[in-house]
C-alpha cells in the first residue's frame, strides 16, 4: 500500500545529494586532485589505480599522491584480488563525517579541556599518527599559546591522551604483522593489515621527556640561544623513534556513543527534572566502555553501584535514588527499565527504546516546521498505527477528506531530510568566504605582522598603526562575514545533529532485523 511510504522515505536524490556533499567536503579538506579522484570512485566503486589514471585523465603520480592522502585519512580502502591486483574504494559515509570534525573537537575540549581538544584536532587533521608525534606537536601548539618563559610538559600531554585511549576516544590503527614483516619472499601486492581487539586503546610505555617548543621568528633558538652558539651535534643527532609504527586514530564510532547519550540524557532531563538526568547520565558514563555501541541495552546495573557512582557533592540520599529510579522505571517512554532485584534493584538504560522515541520527536518536528500542525497530527497518527487508510486518517485525525489527502501526498512528495541541506549551507560559507577573499588576506597579513611585531616588543603605538591599516569599513565588512559564517556553521552543526538522531535509529533498526 502507497501509506507505507510516509514513516521514512529516502528520496532518489539522495545518492546525488551524497556526491554533492562529499565532493565539497573534499574540496575543503584537500584540494581539486583529491576531491576528483574521491568522487569519481564514490560515482564508479572500486577500481584499480592505473584505471583510475586513465578515467580522470590524471597522471599516475597524482593519482598516488591523493589515494595515500585518502587512505591515510579511511576515506578510500583497498583491497587485493585475483592475480595481485589492487583495487581502491571510496567510503562514502566516512568522508560524510567530516562535516562533523568541529563538533568531534567541541566534545573533547568540554571532557578533556585544551590539551584533550589539540589531541584530537591533531589526529583528525593527520588522518593517523604515533602517540609522540601528536605528544610533541600538541606540546608545541601549547606552549605557543602559554606566557614567555612558561611551556608545556610532554608528561602532561601524554597523560591526556592516556585518558582519551582509556574511555575508547583514540584507538590504535591496524598494522602490519611481524610475521609479513619478516617473509623473506618477495612483498605483497598490498600489504594486510590487522589489529587485536585487546590491543586497540593500550598505550605503549613511553619515557617522553621534554617540553614544547616556540617557533622563532628571529635567529634564536626555543631556549634563546642564538644559532650560532648552538653545539652541532642537536641537529645531526636523530633519536630513533620510540613508538615507531603504532599508529593512532580518533574512534569516530565512540563519539557517536557520547553524542547519543547526550541526547538521552537531555530528553531526561527536559522530560523530567535535572536529579533524574543526572542519575541516567551517570548510568550512561558506568556503560560507556562496557556497553557495545550498537548494544540493545547498557550492561544492568544495582541501585547501589550507581548510589557509589554519583558526582562527588551530588547531595542525595539512597532511599530518594530509589524512588527516582522507580519513577524512571514507570514512565511511559521507558528510557530505564528494571532487569531484576539483587542489590537494591538492577537498571538498565533502554537504548534503542530511547533512539526510537528521539527519533519519532525529532521527526514530528521537522514535519510541524515544514507543513503545518495539521500535518504533523496526519504524522503522529501514522507513526501510532502503523498501516491506516486514507479514510481512516480523515476521522482520526478529524480533517476534511480532501484536505488529508493533500497533505499526505505533499508529505510523500517532499523529503523529510535530506543531505542537500547542509550542501547548500556549505556552498553559501564558500560564497561568501570567496567574495571576500582579498579583504581576508589582507587581514591575515595584518595579523601576522601584529603577531610578529607583539614577540619582539614593539609598542602599542606601532601596534595601533599597523591595525589602522584596515578602514573602519572594512572592519564593518569583516565582521559581517564572520557572524554570516558562524551562522551559517551553526546551521550545519544543527541539521547534522537532527540527521545523527536519525541515521542512529535507522542503524539500530537494521541491526535488530
Amino acid at each position: 500500500m502507497w501509506m507505507d511510504e510516509i514513516a521514512l522515505r529516502l528520496p532518489s536524490t539522495m545518492t546525488q545529494a551524497e556526491i554533492k556533499l562529499c565532493s565539497l567536503l573534499l574540496q575543503e579538506h584537500f584540494g581539486e586532485i583529491v576531491e576528483k579522484i574521491g568522487v569519481h570512485l564514490i560515482r564508479t566503486g572500486s577500481q584499480p589505480l592505473r584505471v583510475i589514471a586513465h578515467d580522470t585523465g590524471t597522471s599516475l603520480d597524482q593519482v598516488k599522491k591523493a589515494l595515500c592522502v585518502l587512505v591515510q585519512h579511511n576515506l578510500v580502502s583497498y583491497q587485493v584480488h585475483k592475480r595481485g591486483v589492487v583495487e581502491y574504494e571510496a567510503q562514502c559515509s566516512r568522508v560524510l563525517r567530516m562535516l562533523r570534525y568541529p563538533r568531534y573537537i567541541y566534545t573533547t575540549k568540554t571532557l578533556y579541556s585544551d590539551t584533550g581538544e589539540l589531541i584530537v584536532e591533531e589526529l583528525l587533521l593527520n588522518g593517523k599518527l604515533t602517540m609522540s608525534a601528536v605528544v610533541k606537536k600538541v606540546a608545541d601548539r601549547l606552549t605557543e599559546t602559554m606566557e614567555d618563559g612558561k611551556t608545556m610538559d610532554y608528561a602532561e600531554v601524554s597523560n591526556t591522551f592516556v585518558r582519551l585511549a582509556d574511555t575508547h576516544f583514540v584507538q590504535r590503527c591496524p598494522s602490519v604483522p611481524t610475521t609479513e614483516n619478516s617473509d623473506p619472499g618477495p612483498p605483497p601486492p598490498a600489504p594486510t593489515l590487522v589489529i587485536n581487539e585487546k590491543d586497540m586503546y593500550l598505550v605503549p610505555k613511553l619515557s617522553l621527556i621534554g617540553k614544547g617548543k616556540r617557533r622563532r621568528s628571529s635567529d634564536e633558538d626555543a631556549a634563546g640561544e642564538p644559532k650560532a652558539k648552538r653545539p652541532k651535534h642537536t641537529t645531526d643527532n636523530k633519536e630513533p623513534i620510540p613508538d615507531d609504527g603504532i599508529y593512532w586514530q580518533a574512534n569516530l564510532d565512540r563519539f557517536h556513543q557520547h553524542f547519543r547519550d547526550q541526547a538521552i540524557v537531555s530528553a531526561v532531563a527536559n522530560r523530567m527534572d535535572q536529579t533524574s538526568s543526572e542519575i541516567v547520565r551517570t548510568m550512561l558514563r558506568m556503560s560507556e566502555i562496557t556497553t557495545s555501541s550498537s548494544a540493545p541495552f547498557t550492561q544492568p546495573l544495582s541501585s547501589n553501584e550507581i548510589f557509589r557512582s554519583l558526582p562527588v557533592g551530588y547531595n542525595i540520599s539512597k532511599q530518594v535514588l530509589d524512588q527516582y529510579l522507580t519513577l524512571l522505571a514507570d514512565d511511559p517512554l521507558e528510557f530505564v527499565g528494571k532487569s531484576g532485584d539483587s542489590g537494591g534493584g538492577m537498571y538498565v538504560i533502554n537504548l534503542h527504546k530511547a533512539l526510537a522515541s528521539l527519533a519519532t520527536a525529532t521527526l514530528e518536528s521537522v514535519v510541524q516546521e515544514r507543513f503545518g500542525s495539521r500535518c504533523a497530527r496526519i504524522f503522529r497518527l501514522v507513526l501510532q498505527k502503523k498501516h491506516i487508510e486514507q479514510k481512516q486518517v480523515e476521522d482520526f485525525a478529524m480533517i476534511p477528506a480532501k484536505e488529508a489527502k493533500d497533505m499526505l501526498y505533499k508529505m510523500l512528495s517532499e523529503n523529510f531530510m535530506s543531505l542537500q541541506s547542509i550542501a547548500n549551507l556549505i556552498e553559501r560559507r564558500q560564497f561568501e568566504t570567496k567574495e571576500n577573499k582579498r579583504l581576508l588576506e589582507k587581514s591575515q597579513r595584518v595579523e601576522a605582522i601584529i603577531a610578529s611585531m607583539q614577540a619582539t616588543g614593539a609598542e602599542e603605538a606601532q601596534l595601533q598603526e599597523i591595525e589602522e591599516m584596515i578602514t573602519a569599513p572594512e572592519r564593518q565588512q569583516l565582521e559581517t562575514l564572520k557572524r554570516n559564517v558562524n551562522k551559517l556553521d551553526a546551521s550545519e552543526i544543527q541539521v547534522d545533529e537532527t540527521i545523527f538522531l536519525l541515521e542512529s535509529y535507522i542503524e539500530c533498526t537494521m541491526k535488530r532485523q
